[in-house]
């Protein structure tokens, strides 16, 4: 059963009770995320991210460590371009202790200097992993190339320029303008009792003010830019993104889309996967995915190919995206992913976690709740005309853009400039 509670200071509350599971799933969705950061605060939310687990006035971050271990459960957090997310996994029996712990960490961090010093190792070292990461890294490449200078291309992670020069101050101020009540929702998903759990929230979340500091910042849309980037690195496979225009997470056709992205590279019974791997062996890595944000959205597909072959892998891309937007897709093809799309949405929300996840977000993008069954209904509803008008009008040439990384020669990137006439980059 849903239920949405707005605490007297703003922080929404959204659960989910499932009384036939043994566990209870609390997430706090803080409405922020790198695509709120000025340039010079590339990071900051990733980084407070971690800086909350180091330590509270009552706890070290050996004690956090202790205590969820002792209750047997899971607490992380992740950051991604709009949210910043900290969430504990428990037994519900352990519901008031894992809220305690969640609720001390959020309100009461420390934020010492000395830790944030031993932490900045800690990031940089994780943004060397991604340079390590081809398939990270060509994705982090082709996000500058799509939007630009817009926050959104920018890296969550942030740049070690910046994460060097992070002060305790910068920090607290970033969280005066961002970590407002009523930019936080609290999930909660799994068995637990309702008017207990909405006391708790009183009692340890209902104190929780803004500061003085009203401006968090306006988002606004991106624009989609196309053309190629080539950047040559050493490695033993060229690694490509082909990246197309989308839709907004919460879009009337988020569901059309949702089809065409299954068709095209979405699973292993894809045209990509089919046409690129199976029948012709080119790739071991091919794949589409959908990024929505809350004013816009993409479509990227990934290949990873031996360096001989990418002009071919490129082509026969370009052309599946050719098909889907000429011809849309069967009515076997629409019927087939209808059924995986039900059965793969059926599947994740299985878990407390992937059920805590859901309430979140929809309050996020949308401030309302959609029912399982509303999302079944509205997956049944996308008809063959809906695909073709979504694909015709998303899956141009003109915004199509092009990233590829790895051993390319001068004379593939002179070839491929010839091949793919559009603004070139290469480096």
């Amino acid at each position: 059963m849903y239920r949405k509670v707005i605490l007297t200071n703003g922080i929404r509350l959204v659960t989910e009770r499932i009384p036939t599971v043994k566990s209870v799933t609390i997430g706090l969705w803080v409405n922020a995320g790198s695509r709120d950061e000025h340039p010079e605060e590339a990071g900051y939310s990733h980084f407070i991210e971690h800086m909350l687990f180091k330590g509270t006035a009552s706890r070290s971050a050996t004690d956090i460590s202790r205590e969820i271990d002792a209750l047997g459960g899971e607490m992380n957090a992740f950051t991604t371009r709009e949210t910043t997310t900290f969430y504990v996994k428990v037994l519900d029996q352990h519901l008031p202790q894992a809220l305690d712990l969640l609720s001390d960490l959020f309100l009461h961090s420390r934020l010492h200097q000395k830790e944030i010093e031993k932490e900045k190792q800690v990031v940089l070292e994780e943004i060397r992993m991604v340079q390590d990461d081809p398939e990270d890294l060509i994705q982090e490449l082709h996000a500058k190339l799509v939007m630009g200078t817009h926050p959104l291309s920018r890296p969550i992670l942030g740049k070690a320029s910046t994460i060097l020069h992070i002060r305790r101050q910068d920090l607290l101020e970033y969280m005066d303008r961002h970590y407002r009540p009523e930019d936080i929702v609290v999930a909660v998903a799994g068995n637990f009792d309702q008017s207990k759990l909405e006391k708790m929230m009183t009692r340890l979340f209902g104190r929780y003010q803004a500061s003085k500091t009203t401006d968090s910042g306006t988002r606004w849309p991106a624009e989609l830019h196309g053309g190629v980037t080539l950047k040559q690195k050493p490695l033993e496979q060229v690694h490509l993104c082909v990246g197309l225009q989308g839709i907004a997470a919460g879009h009337k056709d988020r569901y059309v889309i949702y089809a065409i992205n299954s068709v095209l590279g979405g699973s292993v019974s894809s045209r990509l996967f089919q046409e690129i791997r199976e029948k012709r062996g080119l790739s071991y890595s091919i794949y589409s995915f959908l990024s929505g944000y809350s004013d816009t959205g993409t479509v990227t597909v990934y290949a990873g190919t031996r360096a001989g072959e990418v002009a071919r892998v490129l082509d026969l891309i370009h052309r599946e995206i050719q098909k889907m937007a000429g011809r849309g897709m069967t009515s076997e093809e629409l019927k087939r992913t209808k059924e995986q799309m039900k059965g793969g949405l059926m599947l994740s929300l299985e878990s407390s976690h992937s059920r805590m996840n859901k309430l979140a977000k929809d309050e996020l993008i949308a401030g309302t709740h959609t029912s399982l069954e509303e999302m079944i209904s509205d997956i049944d509803a996308v008809t063959e005309q809906q695909v073709s008008r979504v694909a015709r009008n998303l899956f141009t040439t003109e915004n199509m853009a092009m990233t590829g990384l790895g051993p390319l020669s001068s004379r593939q990137i002179e070839r491929l400039r010839q091949r793919f006439p559009l603004s070139m980059t290469s480096s």
